[in-house]
């Protein structure tokens, strides 16, 4: 009985550090998407305010070209965050699974076990 309950214990452990990988994983994409935009919302300002808005302008501003390449690189990063989110998402129902199995064969054996000791207490009662 205890190294079920200690497996089972064990998989709820994994679930739930599955879920705050997923929760983790989806609170930096959200992050990396916010600036982002606030990164494109500034190149666009500092367009407007120079009055060039080609990249490849000789005058085109400093630091138009530094926060457009942060935000590719952010841009970047998102996406292989979405990748590690997916696989995180994959492992988090893998270990769902895999509880949802332990308990169920806990409970198959707990219910094995109380009709067991049913028969047994009659068995023993007849006996009396």
């Amino acid at each position: 009985m205890k190294s079920r309950d200690s497996l089972i214990r064990l998989k709820r452990f994994q679930v739930e550090d599955k879920r705050r990988q997923v929760a983790q994983i989806e609170a930096m994409i959200a992050e990396f998407d916010r600036m982002a935009k606030e990164l494109n919302e500034q190149v666009l300002a500092e367009q407007e305010r120079s009055g060039i808005h080609d990249a490849g302008h000789f005058a085109y501003p400093t630091f138009a070209k530094a926060a457009t390449q942060r935000r590719d690189n952010l841009a970047a990063s998102e996406r292989a965050l979405k990748e590690r989110l997916a696989t995180a998402k994959a492992e988090f129902d893998e270990a769902m699974a895999e509880l949802a199995k332990v308990e169920a064969i806990a409970e198959r054996d707990l219910a094995n076990d109380n009709k067991h000791a049913g028969h047994k207490n009659a068995a023993e009662a007849r006996a009396s």
